[in-house]
Formats: C-alpha cells, sequence, structure tokens
C-alpha cells in the first residue's frame, strides 16, 4: 500500500498475531458490515417492497468503504457513488435514514423521496458534507474536484483558515473511469494541485460487460499518465490493508494539498441493481468472488487475532436487530408529501426590486463588452470569494473578446485564470465551487462550445437544489458569447437559447445593452441558482449597422436588474391600439434592433418588449400588452421551428386567444443546422430588419 506502488498482491494472507487496528475500530466496521450484509439480505426477502424503487447494494466493497467513511471529518466533502451505503454507514448514518431513502419516504433526510437509494444529500453538523449529485457513474469527478479546486482557492486567499485541512473525497467505480469527464477532473486536479482523493472501487464489473471488454487498463494504471498524480493500490476486502491504505492517503492529501487516487480490488457480492441481478449471468464468477467476502476475511482476522467467538456473534444479533427494527420503522414511515412535489426548482431569489443609478449624470456611454468587464471587476473587488475562470480569460490575451481585459492582472492568476479546453469543466465544477462557499463566474467562449458542458449542466447544476429539497442550491454565473456578427461562420455564429429553455432548474438571461448587462450581470452573480447570461457578440461593441442604441451610459456601481423583468423599450401610440392598428413585438438580444430599425417608419404602431430574462419569463407584461394590442409578434435570431419563439408564441394563443384580432406571428431564422461563412450566405439565412419589417406589414394588415 505505499504511495505510487502497487502491492505485490491484491489478497494478502492473514495476519495472526497482535492487531494492527485498535479492537474498537476492527469492532465497528465488522458489527457494520454484518448490519450492510443484513440490509442486503432484508432487501431481496422483500423484493415486492424494497425494489419498487432500484438499488445497488455495497456487498462485497463494505471493507474498502468502511475504511474510507469511518476516517473523514466534519470539515471534510465527499462526492460517494451509487453503491457507497457502506461508507454512509461508516460516518454514522443509520440504516434507517437509509431506508427513507429505499422506500422514497417523505423524511428521506437526503432529498424526501425525490432520488434513489444511495444518492445523498447531507449538511448535518457533525458529518462530512456531501452535496447532491447525479447517478454517479463519472460525472461526479467533475463537481467533486470544482470541491477541492474552490477550497484550495479560499486557502490561497486566506479566506478559509483551517488547522484541519479539510479535503475532498471523490468515489468512482472502475468502469466510470473511462469517462471522459474524469479525465478532465484528473488533468485539472493534477495541473491545480488540489486536495482530493479519487477512490476507485474496482470490482471488474460494469453492468454485464466485464473489465477486459471495458478498458485497456485499470485506474490505478491509468493514473499513471496524469504527472502529479500519486497513486495506491489497496486489497479492498481487506479492512485492515484498506484502512491502513486510506489512513496513508487521508495524511498525504492533508499535509501535501495535492491528488491522489487509490484503487481498491473489491469482489461484487450483490446485485449490480435491484433490477440487474446477479443469477441472470454471474454464474461461476460469482463463486470466484464470494471467496473474497470481506466479512468473512475480517472475521477470521479478529479469531485469529483473539477476540472470541461469543463477541463477534454479539455484534452480528446486534446488527440484526437493527436492522429489522430499522427496517420495521421505514415501512410504517409516511410516504412522500405529493402536497410538496414542486417545491424547491429554484433557492429564493435576493434581488428583487430594480436599484442604483442607471444613467448618472455626466455618466459617460460604454459599449456592452465593456459594461460586462465593469461588472466583474466590481464583483471581484467586493467579493473575495469570487473568481473567473474560463478559456483564454487569463493575464496574457483577457478573453477573446477582451471582455476579461486586465482582470488577472488587478486580481492575480488564482482569481482570473485561463482552463484547458474543458467544456465539462468549466460549468461542472461551478457545482463543488458554490458548494464550499467560492463563487465562480466562469466563460463557454463560444455557444456553439457549450455542448460538452450539457451533461453537467443538465444532471448536476439544474437538479442538485429541487432533488436535495433545497439543501444544495448551485450558484454559478455562466456566460456565454452567442449570436452571429457577420462572417463568423457555422461554430462561432450559433444560437442555443431553446435548448437551454428545455433545462429546468436554470436561469437564462439575455440583455440587449450596456446598461441591462451591467444591472443583470449583478443580479445574475447574487442570484443563488446557476445563471445562463447569454452575451450577444454582435452587440458587444454596437458595430453591427443598426445597433448604436447597444451603447449607453454607465450605470453605477449599485445599479442591478431583478431576473425575470421585461422592459417596453417602444410604445405605440394610444391612438392606433385604440384604433386596433398596433402590433406588440416580443423579442430580446438582436431582435430588438431589428424591429426598432424595421418600425422606424410606424414606430407608432409598434410596442417592442424586451424580455432581457428568457427564465423565468416576465409573463405579466406579454400577457398585458397582447390583451392590450390584440396582435403579437414574436422574433427571434434561432432557426424558428420548434423553438422557443414558438412555444412562446403557442403559449400566447392559448391564454389570449380571445384577446388576439390575428394569428400570432413568428419570424427567426431559416431552418437550417449552421450558420454558413460566407456573409451573403448568412444574410439570407438570418433575419434583418428588412425581412422583419415585410413581416410586421403583413402582421398589421390581416
Amino acid at each position: 500500500m505505499a504511495i505510487a506502488q502497487r502491492a505485490k498482491s491484491q489478497n494478502k494472507r492473514l495476519r495472526p498475531g497482535k492487531p494492527e487496528l485498535p479492537p474498537d475500530i476492527l469492532l465497528r466496521a465488522y458489527e457494520l458490515m454484518c448490519t450492510v450484509k443484513r440490509m442486503a439480505d432484508m432487501y431481496d426477502e422483500n423484493r415486492e417492497v424494497c425494489s419498487r424503487y432500484v438499488h445497488s447494494t455495497s456487498r462485497g466493497h463494505e471493507a474498502i468503504q468502511l475504511a474510507a467513511g469511518m476516517q473523514l471529518k466534519p470539515c471534510d466533502y465527499a462526492s460517494p457513488y451509487y453503491r457507497d451505503e457502506s461508507m454512509l454507514l461508516g460516518m454514522g448514518l443509520e440504516p434507517y435514514e437509509l431506508m427513507l431513502q429505499l422506500m422514497a419516504k417523505r423524511d428521506d433526510p437526503f432529498s424526501g423521496g425525490r432520488t434513489y437509494y444511495g444518492h445523498p444529500s447531507l449538511k448535518r453538523e457533525g458529518f462530512p458534507t456531501i452535496p447532491h449529485q447525479s447517478s454517479a457513474t463519472g460525472m461526479q469527478a467533475i463537481p467533486a474536484t470544482g470541491m477541492a479546486h474552490g477550497i484550495a482557492y479560499l486557502e490561497s486567499q486566506g479566506i478559509l483558515k483551517s488547522d484541519e485541512n479539510p479535503l475532498v473525497l471523490c468515489s468512482l467505480g472502475d468502469g466510470s473511469v473511462t469517462e471522459g469527464e474524469v479525465a478532465e477532473a484528473f488533468q485539472m486536479a493534477v495541473l491545480k494541485k488540489l486536495p482530493v482523493i479519487y477512490l476507485v472501487q474496482d470490482n471488474d464489473w460494469g453492468i454485464s460487460a466485464t473489465g477486459k471488454e471495458m478498458r485497456a487498463m485499470d485506474a490505478y494504471e491509468y493514473a499513471a499518465g496524469f504527472k502529479g498524480m500519486e497513486r495506491m493500490a489497496v486489497d479492498g476486502a481487506d479492512f485492515v490493508d484498506s484502512y491502513l491504505g486510506m489512513k496513508k492517503a487521508i495524511d498525504h492529501v492533508r499535509k501535501k494539498r495535492s491528488p491522489i487516487l487509490v484503487h481498491a480490488k473489491c469482489p461484487l457480492l450483490g446485485h449490480h441493481t435491484s433490477g440487474v441481478r446477479r443469477e441472470w449471468y454471474r454464474g461461476e464468477d460469482l463463486e470466484l468472488h464470494r471467496k473474497s467476502d470481506p466479512i468473512e476475511r475480517l472475521r477470521q482476522y479478529l479469531l485469529e487475532t483473539g477476540e472470541s467467538e461469543e463477541v463477534l456473534e454479539q455484534a452480528q444479533e446486534r446488527a440484526t436487530a437493527r436492522v429489522t427494527k430499522d427496517y420495521e420503522r421505514a415501512i410504517s414511515a409516511p410516504s412522500a408529501d405529493v402536497d410538496d412535489f414542486d417545491t424547491h426548482e429554484f433557492a429564493p431569489a435576493t434581488i428583487t426590486e430594480e436599484s442604483g443609478v442607471r444613467s448618472p449624470q455626466n455618466g459617460e456611454k460604454v459599449v456592452m463588452v465593456d459594461a460586462a468587464l465593469h461588472a466583474v471587476d466590481e464583483l471581484l473587488k467586493k467579493h473575495p470569494e469570487a473568481l473567473f475562470y474560463g478559456q483564454d480569460v487569463g493575464r496574457r490575451l483577457g478573453g477573446v473578446f477582451r471582455e476579461a481585459a486586465t482582470l488577472a492582472q488587478k486580481y492575480g492568476d488564482e482569481r482570473v485564470f485561463n482552463t484547458p479546453i474543458q467544456e465539462a469543466y468549466i460549468v461542472g465544477s461551478t457545482a463543488g465551487m458554490s458548494a464550499v462557499g467560492a463563487k465562480p463566474i466562469v466563460e463557454i467562449q463560444f455557444a456553439d462550445y457549450i455542448w460538452p458542458a450539457m451533461n453537467q449542466l443538465v444532471e448536476e447544476l439544474s437538479k442538485s437544489c429541487y432533488l436535495s429539497k433545497g439543501k444544495f442550491p448551485i450558484q454559478s454565473l455562466i456566460r456565454v458569447p452567442i449570436g452571429a456578427y457577420g462572417g463568423g461562420g457555422p461554430y462561432h455564429s450559433g444560437s442555443v437559447e431553446s435548448t437551454l429553455l428545455t433545462i429546468r432548474g436554470i436561469k437564462v438571461v439575455y440583455p440587449s445593452n450596456a446598461a441591462d448587462m451591467k444591472g443583470l450581470l449583478k443580479a445574475s452573480f447574487y442570484d443563488p441558482n446557476p445563471v445562463v447570461l447569454l452575451e450577444h457578440k454582435g452587440l458587444y461593441w454596437s458595430k453591427v449597422p443598426g445597433t448604436g442604441e447597444a451603447k449607453t451610459v454607465e450605470p453605477d456601481e449599485d445599479y442591478i436588474i431583478p431576473l425575470g423583468k421585461a422592459n417596453i423599450v417602444q410604445q405605440a401610440s394610444e391612438e392606433n391600439i385604440a384604433a386596433g392598428g398596433a402590433a406588440v413585438v416580443i423579442t430580446y438580444g438582436m431582435g430588438v434592433y431589428w424591429a426598432k430599425e424595421a418600425s422606424r417608419d410606424f414606430s407608432e404602431q409598434i410596442t417592442i418588449v424586451d424580455l432581457r430574462t428568457l427564465n423565468p419569463i416576465d409573463w405579466d407584461i406579454i400577457a398585458s400588452e397582447v390583451k392590450k394590442h390584440n396582435r403579437a409578434f414574436v422574433l427571434t435570431e434561432e432557426p424558428l421551428l420548434n423553438s422557443f419563439a414558438e412555444s412562446l408564441a403557442g403559449r400566447i394563443s392559448k391564454e389570449c386567444f380571445r384577446y388576439l384580432d390575428a394569428p400570432v406571428w413568428t419570424f427567426g431564422a431559416a431552418n437550417l443546422p449552421a450558420i454558413a461563412l460566407n456573409a451573403d450566405l448568412e444574410k439570407m439565412m438570418l433575419p434583418n430588419a428588412d425581412k422583419v419589417k415585410t413581416e410586421l406589414r403583413k402582421l398589421l394588415t390581416f
């Protein structure tokens, strides 16, 4: 179990003589192993009840999981995987608490019946913190590494001061290490020298695929490719070897503040899950695995080191009685509260009113990109726990749009820094950062590059608040330059808002001018939920013809706009509205300027609503203006088919039908998969003022 050295044998001969660990630790581990075995047997004996919801048990993995869980401190953070019930018991959780989650009960302390067995969310005094995670097949490595990254950052700034040196334990099944996101996590852990332990439990199975089918090497061998990653191999079925190995790994991370991977070979004695049963396909392999049962190995060790049969039998009896009692309690516990099913999609917003000065006297006009830069500058100055990272935002360039210029020089390379080309890490790490108290601002360089981050955005960020019942909202500001700006081509011009808006649990903001950019960026930072801030590249400098009004007087430092509040930027005359000769255009981003330019000759017939925030949307102002004007036009830069614009038009048609004098008009880009590089082809595809003018005329004369 020496660091960076694989043990010669994964099945060491038992060590007779004096115990290598205190008897109380050994006996506690043995009783917990008996508890876990009885729980697994109880679940199988009561399949009609216990298999209603899919679950996995830790049979075969008890030794390494207990060795880890029993040694974590309350200052630490953990990211278990779905088989880690023994680890949770080792931390001090009760079988009853785990059973409440197994049966999706109201008092499930982790999620109130919202997520699976072995998927904890724990924020409890005296225990390690366990933020929400997904179903943990590799993707948890990024948020876990983000926690370590956040701890390292807070320590570097003198914000986190603790003699205990907190660490992060990230538990993984070996099959999940083949995920690309795990490589991103490992890369950042060694690059930034982060205090994280990657505990890889290797039972040589995926579901029905074996290690030989899934990988060219195991996790211990794989980790050798990450320079700076210490490695250790332990016998995961031997409690003593596992405990001493984990102690060495924990001591290493507490002292060295750098990552280590622990590879633990384990038998798989239970089913893959309750829905994929071992008897279907295991055969002789199962008998081979049973020869390494951690319970029998620890029992034999205890007997050989002087413990009595009577003491061990008493421990087994206590475990059986405890499991029986807890199971009966869990069965009779109330089911999940159906009246509570829709709470905690978001944590309550802290910014609910517009405040500060939007247009200070003698203020200077700024372009939108500079308004964003100044807002981030002011936030970094005010909040030492805030940091900003992404591709090319660091000292040398300051962002490909100069949106981070000078920030690294002002605040240092620990706070403003470049990342590798790792969109998944950029987004997913913010979940971990938020859990430890850091406040991340990150950037995806172009909207077209966001796709590798979608797994993290959907599975980790969007679900955390809801599935943890509000314990772990994720404060995350994700800046995304978006939209076409003339010749950017198919991978630098795309719009992605419709895809983002299908994801519940995130907010989507889309400013159209400098003042709104500053006010909305700050509100997005202070919002306790994940916010994607879409920043139109064509509006950054007001160089695209017709976008001069995107340049505004810069608001003062205190200016802020609550999310979910639209703005009327052009108002039709009351006479035209009363006469039935007016329409309302509902749009955002570049659409604001197309609509203004298109209606220049008949502006008194057109009201323009700038949505500013797409989720939450300001339905009140939309409905009010539609009912007032009786004609509605929804304008977008995206291809129209199946878009957010069409969805919004459908809602308007349904909820405002009685007030409409014409169909709800929609207009957007041509329904093509990409924006062509040639500028003339781009113009053919996208809306512009002339095209919008033609469509507005059709609506007004319908």
